[in-house]
Parts: structure tokens; sequence; C-alpha cells
């Protein structure tokens, strides 16, 4: 490939990936892309540039409006794929621009078990996936990260913001800046590495990994006022504990 960009979160799929191709091409020769949009938080874009300078790749920020396209806003069972057209599109013309002509992503063969549309958006646009080629899983990926000395092989997965949502319901700024903030309350009231706040209206749900369930009984009054400010009447704790795509099975949809 020569040169090439890497669809960058700062997750532990795309940090491995940019870390197997600046080791393969060099650091001059790859370019780390990452989308900044309304369902993305700061903290997460902030750690993709620690990432990025300490593995010394070439880091670009690209910012993106999503809620600017209606049919996104709507939330429909396609959003994803409206969602990836969107990013990936704005990456592609990032990375043609500063010389590098070919794109990849960090999807795994794991990736095959959920529901997400956002796949045939990369097709169309002739985003590559090596990862996934090879046939390597999640558990492969965290495995080789840790034998390479990676920070991200332990860190919690974290879906955009919008997979907070159930479909059909419209996504606003206002949502968005609710749930994060209720997961930031959350991690910090029980001492959490990861929470997901499905928003329901004014219905909050919250996942954790079953085996961390019993810290949100600790969680204070005053938090729990936190949550009520930010539009949340009702507070619920899912017994099921966290699932990847939860909100992608056929009931949900």
């Amino acid at each position: 490939m020569d040169r090439v960009a890497v669809a960058f979160s700062g997750g532990a799929d795309s940090s491995f990936l940019l870390r197997l191709l600046r080791d393969a091409y060099g650091r001059g020769n790859v370019l780390a892309a990452t989308v900044w949009s309304e369902f993305t938080t700061k903290a997460e874009i902030d750690a993709a540039a620690r990432l990025a300078r300490s593995l010394g790749v070439k880091h670009s920020v690209i910012k993106v409006k999503l809620l600017s396209d209606p049919k996104i806003r709507a939330n429909t069972p396609l959003r994803c794929y409206y969602c990836k057209k969107k990013i990936f599109a704005s990456i592609k013309k990032e990375a043609a621009r500063n010389g590098y002509h070919v794109v990849v992503d960090a999807s795994n063969r794991d990736d095959r078990k959920d529901y997400r549309p956002g796949r045939l958006a990369l097709r169309e646009l002739g985003i590559l996936s090596p990862l996934e080629s090879a046939g390597m899983t999640k558990t492969d990926i965290r495995a080789l990260s840790r034998k390479i000395g990676l920070p991200t092989w332990d860190k919690p997965a974290n879906a955009c913001l919008a997979t907070r949502i159930p479909a059909g319901e419209p996504i606003t700024e206002g949502k968005l800046y609710s749930i994060d903030a209720a997961e930031s309350i959350l991690r910090r009231a029980a001492g959490l590495k990861m929470a997901r706040v499905r928003c329901h209206g004014d219905i909050a749900r919250i996942e954790v990994p079953r085996a961390d369930i019993k810290k949100l009984f600790g969680v204070s009054a005053h938090a729990i006022k936190k949550f009520n400010s930010l539009g949340f009447r009702y507070i619920t704790v899912d017994l099921q504990g966290y699932r990847t795509g939860s909100m992608n099975n056929k009931r949900g949809r």
C-alpha cells in the first residue's frame, strides 16, 4: 500500500492496526485520521491524539457535522450506513489531500456477528479492512496488543453516542449531551471503567458488565439528582448487563 490512512478512533482495534502499519511502512507513510462529530466526545479525541503522538505518526482531526444530514437525524435502522458514508468520504478526502490514496478501517471478524449497515458504505467507498481480511477477532487483537505493549489492549469498547438511542427516535444534540454527561457521572460515582446509558425518552437504561451491577447500588442520591437534571425521570438498571449492539436486536429495532 506504500502510503495509507487509518480511520483512527483511539480504541483497541484501530490502535492495533495503526501500530502494525506504522511498523510495516514507517512513520512518514501512515496517517491517523480521526473524525470529530457530535457523536464523539472531546475526551475520545484527546486520547486518540495522545496515542498518535506516542506512535510518532501524523494525526489529522476532521470535523464532520453529522446532524446536518436529515437522514442521520431521523435515526432510521439505516442510520449507521449514512453516518459511515459521510465519515469515510471525509476521511478519503483528507487522506487524498495529504497524499494517502489507500484508506483502511479496523473492522474485525467479530463485527460480522452484529447488525452493521455501515459495512456496505465501506465497500461502496473502497475502504479496506485488513484485520477482518486476516480473520482476526477482538480476542486476537487484545492479546497481540498486550504482547506488543499497546496501552489500549484492555480499553473498553466505546461505540458512538448515537448507539444509545433506539432506531426511530430522532437524534438531537441535547440527547447526546445528556447521554455523555450521564455516563461520565456513572463512571465517577460507581468507579466504573465502562457504562452505557441507553436513552428511551425520559428513561435511562443503564448497562454495565454483570460483574459491576452491584456497584450501581452504591451510587449517591446526589448523582441520581444529576441524572434527573439531565432529563431522565426514570433510572433503570438492565439486569442482562452490557451487550454489544443491544439496541440492534429485532425487538429493539
